[in-house]
């Protein structure tokens, strides 16, 4: 669940900060609406934040899986690769 000092930080930053500590012991599946419902925001506003960083994070390593009711993320460390 965000904090009233988490939800002061940009979305991006709240979703990859998220990310990060989901996949510090490996890799791990996400759909957006199950991010959305522990940071408090949308599907939507998450699924942005997600590409922005597939695009631009040198850390995380993040790639569409599936599209059945959604994109399903793929998210590892990119030590890991």
């Amino acid at each position: 669940m965000a904090t009233a000092a988490s939800s002061d930080l940009p979305k991006t930053t709240r979703v990859e900060r998220y990310l990060r500590r989901q996949v510090a012991d490996g890799e791990q599946y996400f759909k957006s609406r199950f991010i959305a419902e522990d940071l408090e925001l949308s599907a939507q506003e998450i699924g942005a934040a997600v590409k922005k960083l597939s695009e631009r994070s040198s850390d995380l390593e993040i790639e569409p899986w599936s599209y059945s009711s959604g994109t399903t993320w793929r998210v590892t460390l990119a030590s890991e690769q």
